[in-house]
């Protein structure tokens, strides 16, 4: 339940940025042209996201040495 609400949210921050570029651009700030500059940047912040939650997903995913010490 967890992922589908931080889907969401992530969702939902992904619109406001889209709502708000098209909004400052009907005030003639010219927004397009630092985008098309500093794209990139959403890449590597998509990637260390995606890197952060997968490790901790992972993490989370190993059994501990208390959980095996008493199986053999």
């Amino acid at each position: 339940m967890a992922k589908k609400q931080r889907d969401a949210l992530v969702w939902g921050i992904i619109l406001i940025l889209i709502g708000l570029i098209f909004f400052l651009d009907n005030f003639d700030i010219d927004v397009w042209d630092i985008i098309a500059r500093l794209w990139p940047v959403a890449l590597i912040i998509w990637g260390a996201w995606k890197l952060y939650f997968g490790l901790k997903e992972r993490k989370g995913e190993l059994p501990s040495s208390k959980e095996t010490q008493g199986r053999p």
